[in-house]
């Protein structure tokens, strides 16, 4: 579908292509016109095939075709302009430029073929992306919420990167994780965490019976599908956050996944002590702790996965989230993903190298007294 464009002057797409169509159409021109103009010894025909060979770029067999044909006509006419196109190097020229045009033209159609087929790939799997990982909701109880995801296989839009919010019982809770694996390999078992999540996320038990009642989850997927080869190797790490609306504080508890960051206004990232417990389906049974850290009105929570931190530069030099968000902390989470996208991608050359997944989580301002919770605070200008 043809996207709509104010009218303000700036050209559609089919548009923009007629004006594309310019160039060789006036390519062409050119060289006859040259050719004409040049003693018989001199031969410019054979660059017509130029034109036609630019066209794809641009547009289909169609208008390949047309502009292959008007290349082949002012061939002809160069010919009989020279002294007929009953020559031998008339009739070889026209030859192997009509040759040259009708390779073209395939190449055209194949090449169109091919853009349909990814165009296909894209519409599935951004399909899927909205049936696995629902749209994040810009405000849920007390939070403003913006998200950023970015696949580290070339044409996926998810991968092993997860992540989802529910409200229950008056609180936000929040899952984010990573399953082992990138890119559509791992979209299996993110499917199966986000599932489990969103089964039990509603039921009113504590966060720590949530992460129990994941692991379980993930356990009994491995038993049942994992190979020999493969046994200990399917597992996840998740870390479960809990914003009560009443209550100027967070609960989370952690298997295995990077602690959270917590920005307040002027500068200042908060960085949480969690007591983490093993990632999801290594150890069965395992007890999960629940931690509760302060979160006031006016700070944001960003929770993130390993493919953020673990993105290199050129120099193999791992991204450094914490010192680069503390010139962010004022900014809104939406401005804050923009900010994170551009400056992540810069430092790891334009291409990551696991997936990465962020999510900003914004309290509020509303008049409420500070609750001061203990918590590892790094102060930077």
């Amino acid at each position: 579908m043809e996207p709509r464009v104010r009218r303000t002057g700036r050209w559609r797409p089919w548009q923009s292509a007629h004006a594309l169509l310019l160039f060789p159409v006036a390519l062409i021109v050119v060289i006859t016109v040259v050719d004409l103009r040049t003693p018989n010894d001199i031969h410019l025909g054979p660059a017509l095939v130029i034109a036609p060979a630019l066209t794809p770029s641009f547009a289909g067999p169609r208008t390949t075709a047309g502009v292959g044909a008007l290349a082949v006509v002012a061939q002809i006419f160069i010919g009989i302009h020279h002294g007929g196109i009953g020559t031998t190097n008339h009739v070889v020229q026209i030859i192997t430029l009509s040759v040259l045009v009708v390779l073209t033209i395939v190449y055209s159609a194949l090449r169109e073929r091919r853009q349909a087929q990814l165009a296909q790939v894209r519409t599935v799997a951004e399909a899927a992306q909205h049936v696995l990982m629902w749209p994040l909701p810009e405000q849920i109880g007390t939070l403003r919420i913006a998200s950023l995801y970015l696949a580290a296989e070339d044409e996926a839009q998810i991968g092993g990167d997860l992540y989802a919010t529910t409200l229950s019982d008056g609180a936000v809770r929040v899952l984010i994780g990573d399953v082992r694996g990138k890119g559509l390999p791992a979209i299996g078992e993110a499917a199966l965490l986000l599932g489990a999540f969103r089964e039990s996320a509603h039921r009113h038990i504590p966060l720590a019976d949530l992460a129990t009642a994941l692991d379980q989850s993930i356990t009994r997927y491995a038993a049942e599908l994992e190979s020999p080869e493969e046994e200990g190797e399917r597992f996840a790490t998740a870390l479960l956050v809990e914003i009560p609306d009443s209550d100027p504080v967070t609960r989370m508890t952690s298997c295995g996944h990077p602690p959270p960051l917590l920005l307040s206004p002027g500068h200042v990232v908060t960085v949480p002590s969690l007591h983490p417990s093993p990632p999801l389906g290594v150890h069965s049974g395992t007890d999960h702790t629940l931690d509760v850290f302060s979160f006031e009105p006016g700070d944001t929570l960003l929770l993130y996965t390993d493919g953020v931190v673990e993105a290199r530069d050129e120099r193999g030099r791992f991204y450094p989230l914490t010192d680069r968000v503390a010139r962010w902390t004022d900014d809104s989470p939406e401005a804050l993903m923009h900010h994170l996208r551009r400056d992540l991608l810069a430092h790891a050359g334009g291409r990551l190298g696991d997936d990465a997944a962020l999510i900003a989580l914004h309290r509020t301002p509303t008049e409420r007294r500070r609750h001061h919770v203990r918590a590892d605070t790094i102060r930077q200008g």
